[in-house]
């Protein structure tokens, strides 16, 4: 299978209308990557990489399902296996993903990168292989400017409080640069009490910042102090990788009773762990509103299925799926207890539960008070979600229920730094939905205006949303 590619420059594009808004409109956007799991100390020290598979395929748990659903031994994943012995067995994978997104995926991030214009497979897989190392070898392709490649400006990583945010540091030190890299932060090792390394986690927590921490108040006050230091950084946006939210009534003195049971490694009920995950869910929403933060769920991921995997492979390699909680009860009375203290802050949440589409995209509309146009936004599709038909299905309830318009668009919450072509992808299919409904007449035929919306999909709303300035 040796035969070019399929990737025209209107692919994806069925209409005129929706070349003229890809090519004239939304291609031109800068990139604002507002969450992603790129690694810091790469982008701080422009970091190269010997050969493609390294950049391409460590970490990479979407290629290591598709590999192993055909065949390929464990080995080949995350084994011992050489790099070009992954990389063949990729290949020889590729040919068998028609109609996944990684078949879409790896032609444009082939193309766009390397200039490769034919489908990769086991038998061109040696000669595609040295040509990419080939380039990898120039300066052109560390990972500074494969991202200035894609016209990305900014990266907001994904960071633990217990981060020393030493190499966001160290780009702050450059001073402003063509790139951005700022830190998000992620405390769900705070948040999920009935973790067998909670009170770890936590006693690691007073050692950096210096305070005992003896009761929940403590903790509170110690993420707090954390928080300042992200803030100080340039952080503004939080993230929460959730089963569900919770939202149960408390009090203080049950809290911390749980908590200090936590400290001493004690067993946690499952209702306990729901009281605790109450209330430090909401006293962070008011820290984040108090540093003027977004704040981002990720909700509905049922993580390491496969118990012996993660015991042999550990966590983030491949084997997780989508959850079937019920998620709108819970969500709504969080959202409308911050909201009444009146320590809403701007708030994304993105689903992985396509069932739940549409109660993420009315309940949004329930918190959108007129404070800041689309306070409350319902976030792009999301893993599973994130090929075309998620990302269809996502901006169709959203227009449904919503404002399409308001959308704060497209993020990679990728580890690949050659990831960035989904960007072109969602807004190709996004010019699509508007080129089509504007050639059946069910839009105007009013181009700039189409235009407009396009690219403040694309660009401009998540740079206001964030408060930056052109």
């Amino acid at each position: 299978m040796t035969s070019p590619s399929f990737l025209h420059e209107n692919f994806l594009l069925q209409t005129k209308t929706a070349a003229v808004l890809f090519h004239e409109y939304a291609k031109l956007m800068p990139i604002i990557d507002y969450h992603n799991h790129l690694p810091p100390q790469q982008i701080a020290e422009n970091q190269s990489f010997d050969n493609i598979s390294k950049i391409w395929l460590y970490g990479d748990h979407y290629k290591w399902r598709a590999m192993r659903i055909n065949g390929a031994d464990e080995s080949y994943c995350t084994g011992d296996k050489s790099d070009f012995e992954k990389f063949e067995k990729w290949a020889e994978t590729v040919p068998y993903t028609w109609r996944n997104p990684l078949f879409h995926w790896t032609a444009m991030e082939m193309k766009r990168y390397f200039g490769v214009d034919t489908l990769l497979n086991k038998v061109n897989a040696a000669a595609i292989y040295a040509h990419c190392n080939e380039l990898l070898q120039t300066s052109e392709y560390k990972v500074r400017p494969l991202l200035t490649k894609m016209n990305v400006r900014a990266v907001c990583t994904t960071d633990d409080p217990l981060d020393s945010l030493e190499f966001h540091q160290a780009m702050k030190n450059e001073g402003e640069g063509s790139l951005k890299m700022l830190p998000a932060f992620r405390p769900d090792k705070f948040i999920l009490i009935k973790n067998a390394n909670f009170a770890s986690f936590v006693r690691k927590l007073a050692d950096l910042t210096s305070i005992s921490i003896l009761n929940y108040g403590d903790l509170v006050q110690a993420l707090s102090q954390r928080a300042d230091f992200f803030a100080s950084l340039g952080c503004q946006l939080s993230d929460h990788g959730l089963e569900y939210i919770c939202a149960e009534n408390y009090t203080a003195s049950e809290v911390d009773r749980i908590f200090k049971k936590a400290l001493q490694g004690e067993s946690i009920s499952q209702e306990e762990s729901h009281i605790y995950m109450s209330s430090i869910l909401f006293d962070l929403g008011c820290l984040y509103h108090k540093l003027g933060w977004i704040q981002q769920f990720h909700i509905g991921a049922m993580r390491n299925n496969n118990l012996r995997a993660l015991r042999n492979l550990g966590p983030d390699t491949g084997w997780d799926s989508i959850g079937d909680w019920s998620q709108a009860s819970n969500l709504s009375k969080f959202l409308a207890r911050l909201d009444e203290e009146d320590q809403l802050t701007k708030t994304i949440i993105y689903n992985l539960n396509p069932a739940d589409n549409a109660v993420m995209a009315s309940m949004i509309g329930n918190f959108n008070d007129g404070s800041v146009a689309g306070k409350i936004q319902y976030g792009s599709g999301w893993w599973f979600l994130d090929q075309k038909d998620g990302m269809e299905q996502q901006m169709n309830t959203l227009s449904n229920m919503g404002l399409l318009s308001k959308f704060v668009g497209m993020l990679t919450d990728s580890r690949s730094f050659l990831s960035f072509p989904r960007h072109e992808y969602f807004r190709r299919i996004l010019c699509n939905i508007f080129g089509n409904e504007i050639e059946n007449g069910e839009l105007p035929t009013d181009i700039p205006w189409a235009g407009k919306i396009i690219q403040d999909i694309c660009y401009h709303n998540i740079r206001e949303y964030l408060g930056w300035e052109k």
